[in-house]
């Protein structure tokens, strides 16, 4: 259970669970972007942005270029856009099961349990 497929899998999933590096994908979705650049669409302090930028690109989500001073990150393949989008996709389904359970739970009428007439016969 502990192979070593696990075991890089387990250490991709650990660099998702920041919203700030979840952000980070979703902008560089659509194209290149500058730390300054990124900036006011993430809300967290330069410094900040930078660590999570260097952990993901120490996961090899994210590839930086610098230009002069300034350094552009770009998403390492055209897969890694698609992670944010899957992931959108598997929590709308969830929730629209959690959602169809509330509805059951609120309306005993919309449950598709419903109790059965015991035959006096």
């Amino acid at each position: 259970m502990n192979s070593p497929d696990h075991q890089v899998k387990t250490a991709f999933f650990k660099t998702l669970p920041r919203p700030a590096r979840i952000r980070v994908l979703e902008l560089l979705s659509h194209r290149e972007y500058s730390v300054a650049e990124t900036l006011p669409d993430v809300g967290i302090e330069k410094t900040n942005l930078s660590q999570q930028l260097a952990v993901l690109r120490r996961a090899a989500l994210v590839t930086a270029r610098r230009e002069g001073s300034t350094v552009h990150y770009s998403l390492a393949g055209l897969h890694v856009a698609e992670l944010p989008d899957i992931a959108r996709r598997i929590l709308s389904g969830v929730l629209t099961e959690q959602i169809g359970l509330l509805d059951d739970l609120r309306d005993p009428a919309h449950s598709a349990v419903r109790p059965q007439a015991v035959d006096g016969g």
